[in-house]
């Protein structure tokens, strides 16, 4: 991704069945870095863990995932491949992933949450532009946080280590409708 780079990712209100987007998520791993697919496994037997079909069926949709997944959505992804795969094998998993840091519990101004695989150590972080009105989510990257993070070094001596960025507003096409100007 460009530093300015933005990507819209599949609407979270309405949802759609399956999730289905214009573009997958892209790979980030930085070369000489492990994959996710290894680093994922590590953690599984780390947590002792045994490696199965079905988790390996969960890591493909969570690393390959198009838009920001909910535990809901992962199953009823997993469960096209896989009709025996439990919701509880998907909470696990994702438990085990998180707590290992592999993935991102995002909280996108719903009740519930999203899922997705954490960049790469080494890779450029992205941050989500969420719609208020229609729930679209627009991942961006690069620019003005890089400028806030050197303005933060710089004013107050204070070396950033992570950025969690989610800037909520309304997305140009419902800015453009009518009853959006009156807000």
């Amino acid at each position: 991704m460009t530093p300015a780079a933005t990507r819209p990712t599949t609407p979270t209100k309405p949802r759609t069945a399956g999730g289905a987007s214009p573009r997958p998520r892209k790979a980030k791993r930085p070369a000489g870095a492990p994959s996710f697919r290894d680093r994922a496994k590590n953690a599984m037997r780390q947590a002792g863990m045994r490696w199965t079909q079905q988790r390996e069926t969960l890591l493909e949709i969570i690393e390959h995932a198009t838009g920001h997944q909910d535990a809901d959505g992962i199953y009823r992804l997993a469960r096209e491949r896989d009709p025996r795969l439990s919701l509880s094998t998907v909470y696990r998993t994702l438990g085990v992933l998180k707590r290992h840091g592999l993935v991102d519990e995002l909280h996108l101004s719903e009740e519930h949450h999203h899922y997705e695989p954490v960049t790469a150590p080494g890779a450029e972080q992205h941050y989500h532009f969420v719609c208020a009105s229609c729930g679209e989510i627009t991942e961006f990257s690069g620019g003005a946080v890089h400028r806030l993070r050197d303005e933060l070094r710089k004013e107050h001596g204070f070396v950033v280590q992570g950025v969690d960025l989610d800037v909520t507003g309304l997305c140009p096409r419902c800015a453009a409708k009518p009853q959006a100007l009156a807000s």
